[in-house]
């Protein structure tokens, strides 16, 4: 059979990372102003291309790391989206990576952008191209994950208090949630470690300091389950 390779069309594959962040009380997303056109001067997601000696995560990870100076991090493989015009510069397929990090234990080191900023979901700007879309489908992947997995290790401090846990659960799925009901259930699936501590910080009586089990978390990541809050 002849090589028809070279007949084929040549396309450019791009891969864009969504970094969420959480500070304790809100759920957060990283973007970066855009400095070279088109959409010079737009908020966008953090991006680059392939290369040819890479496979999509090595690529992901390069490009994070690069562009942020992160390393080390939860990265999970998203979506591809192929539209035909979105991006007006070169026909480019784009695979979708999200990354969580606890933002008071990481330190951003853009490269190559002179603006980054966190943002609350809530408030965030509207993106270039189809990132918008590449959000909307990293939340419903978070919102999914909190119903059939264990959330929070990557997100959160090592020591943590049961409200800083419930505010990371409100700001994914963007609704009040009833506390007694919340810590029961957080409770029955037996990862936390209630410590001997308290957050002083909180209240005048404080709050007591809660870790991951990392052997109970993640059999639970393993297993999957349903959890309904």
């Amino acid at each position: 059979m002849l090589n028809n390779y070279s007949k084929e069309d040549k396309v450019l594959l791009a891969v864009d990372c969504i970094i969420f962040g959480f500070d304790g009380d809100d759920l957060k997303i990283l973007l970066v102003k855009r400095n070279f056109e088109p959409e010079k001067g737009k908020w966008s997601l953090i991006g680059g291309f392939l290369k040819k000696e890479e496979n999509l995560d090595k690529a992901a990870i390069r490009i994070l790391n690069h562009l942020t100076g992160l390393d080390n991090i939860y990265m999970e493989q998203l979506y591809s989206f192929s539209k035909v015009d979105r991006d007006p510069a070169e026909r480019t397929i784009s695979v979708a990576y999200y990354a969580l990090i606890d933002i008071a234990t990481h330190s951003i080191k853009p490269n190559g952008f002179e603006t980054s900023k966190w943002f609350s979901l809530k408030d965030a700007p509207n993106l270039i191209f189809d990132h918008n879309s590449m959000v909307e489908h990293a939340v419903s992947r978070l919102k999914y994950r909190t119903k059939t997995k264990p959330i929070g290790f990557e997100l959160l401090p090592d020591k943590f208090t049961m409200l800083q846990l419930q505010n990371l659960y409100e700001s994914i799925l963007n609704e009040k949630l009833d506390k007694r009901n919340f810590t029961s259930k957080i409770n029955g699936l037996k990862i936390l470690v209630k410590l001997n501590e308290k957050d002083m910080e909180s209240s005048k009586k404080g709050s007591y300091l809660y870790q991951f089990d990392p052997e109970k978390y993640n059999a639970k990541l393993k297993e999957g389950f349903v959890f309904k809050i």
